[in-house]
């Protein structure tokens, strides 16, 4: 049973080793993201993912050598892991639950406020360190330069991402033809310089907070799965750990008695 044991572990530290990979192909993914460069959701997954992947490593390791304690240790990790897990699932769940885009009549895009937002990734993204490198990051993706020949008629018939709806034009509601009106302050940052347009309005903010909100929730989901998976092996893995304990004990136990039975010869 010992031996049965240590090959369920083995099996079971595999599986959760293959587990790791799409939560490091998340954080990966992220990593090259061209429009939302949201590199703060992908530090957590890389760290998450890498720490599964040696734990679990060390785990088949430790069943195929019988290294009694190192399946202890694996449990004791996993566990912390699966709430660590679950703890940034639930606070992903929770910022991203609100979603700041309003649709135009007679228009196939949306308009992103920033204000709509939770406060802790309004917060984020309003950091000037923080948000000069995004807006580095999405000067470099060219994200703009795919619309910059577009037609009035092309504003009107086709979509836009949230990204260039809020940072690569003025909001919709700006008229330029008269100074009279007060309107929105994001009119009076526009200006048609490719290397400035509406990198520094709330609505290009908003946008980029529109993106991370969609790739979080995707993160999320798959976050779930994974965790759901783990708990899984978590609970096998506990009750084999169970088994190889009492095999362990009933051993001892048997050569215990097997010792005390064990006739005495003397001669007399």
């Amino acid at each position: 049973m010992y031996r049965f044991s240590n090959t369920v572990i083995g099996f079971l530290n595999f599986f959760t080793l293959l587990a790791s990979i799409p939560i490091i192909g998340a954080g990966l993914w992220m990593a090259k993201s061209s429009t939302t460069c949201e590199n703060f959701l992908q530090t957590p997954l890389l760290i998450i993912g890498f720490i599964v992947l040696i734990i679990s490593l060390a785990g088949f390791i430790g069943a195929c050598f019988q290294v009694s304690w190192a399946l202890f240790v694996y449990l004791v990790v996993m566990l912390f892991i699966i709430a660590t897990l679950m703890g940034i699932t639930l606070f992903g769940f929770v910022v991203t639950s609100k979603e700041g885009g309003v649709g135009l009549p007679g228009r196939l895009y949306k308009e992103y406020h920033l204000d709509k937002y939770s406060p802790w990734l309004r917060k984020r993204i309003e950091d000037p360190h923080y948000w000069n490198s995004m807006r580095r990051c999405i000067l470099g993706s060219k994200t703009c330069a795919q619309i910059v020949s577009w037609t009035p008629y092309d504003y009107q018939t086709k979509n836009l991402s949230p990204v260039q709806s809020g940072c690569c034009k003025p909001p919709t509601s700006c008229d330029y033809t008269t100074s009279s009106v007060v309107q929105d302050p994001d009119c009076y940052k526009w200006n048609n310089d490719q290397s400035i347009l509406c990198y520094q309005c709330d609505s290009c903010k908003a946008g980029v907070l529109e993106n991370i909100t969609i790739d979080w929730k995707k993160i999320s989901i798959l976050n779930i799965c994974m965790a759901m998976l783990l708990i899984g092996i978590y609970c096998i893995g506990c009750c084999a750990f169970k088994n190889a304990k009492r095999d362990g004990s009933n051993y001892s136990y048997g050569h215990s008695r097997m010792y005390k039975m064990r006739p005495r010869w003397g001669f007399n």
